[in-house]
């Protein structure tokens, strides 16, 4: 199994974990990378 599949795998099984629907995992993709970006900000800069 290589890494993209694993990958594909492990998004479907968090995705029905938490019963959320594509739009919705879309949405909290955005704000957990919007979070990165500003620790990463207040650290580095």
């Amino acid at each position: 199994m290589n890494l993209i599949s694993r990958h594909k795998a492990f998004i479907s099984w968090y995705q029905n974990k938490l019963r959320l629907s594509d739009y919705a995992l879309l949405w909290v993709v955005f704000f957990k990378g919007v979070l990165v970006a500003l620790i990463v900000e207040h650290v580095f800069f």
